[in-house]
């Protein structure tokens, strides 16, 4: 009962990531910070966003980004002030334009050439079938008749 107790607790614990000194009064304000903050990453954690993250920069960065909502900032304008100081990889899913696009399209053409490289090489190395001699097709033919 105590492990699934402990199980339960650090499964939750991405829940208490966003402190309730962090929370705003307002809750559609709240919903929109929730909303932002799951897009956008904690500098210093894994692939986490700043809402699950307990890292002392993410809380900074849910205050920060809620400060610039209660002073009236649209959501992209909050979006848009992060990435001018963290740059893109602030954002959990980068832009698919400009360089970035190259990124997004290296990968599946680099495996595609693989594969192509692959299948070149292994067709390469199979010996090509050479053709039955005449003494190997009468033999052929006697071994068919009988």
């Amino acid at each position: 009962m105590k492990r699934l107790l402990l199980v339960l607790l650090l499964l939750a614990a991405p829940v208490w990531a966003v402190q309730p000194s962090e929370m705003l009064a307002d809750p559609v304000l709240e919903a929109r910070a929730r909303e932002i903050s799951e897009g956008l990453r904690c500098p210093v954690c894994q692939n986490e966003s700043i809402d699950e993250s307990n890292a002392p920069i993410s809380h900074d960065l849910r205050v920060l980004l809620r400060e610039r909502l209660v002073a009236g900032d649209t959501d992209q304008e909050v979006v848009d002030f992060l990435v001018a100081r963290f740059g893109e990889f602030i954002l959990l899913e980068p832009d698919t334009r400009g360089a970035n696009l190259i990124l997004w399209a290296a990968a599946p053409v680099l495996l595609l050439l693989a594969l192509l490289v692959g299948w070149v090489t292994i067709r390469r190395r199979t010996p090509a079938e050479e053709p039955l001699t005449e003494a190997e097709r009468a033999e052929v033919d006697r071994i068919l008749r009988s």
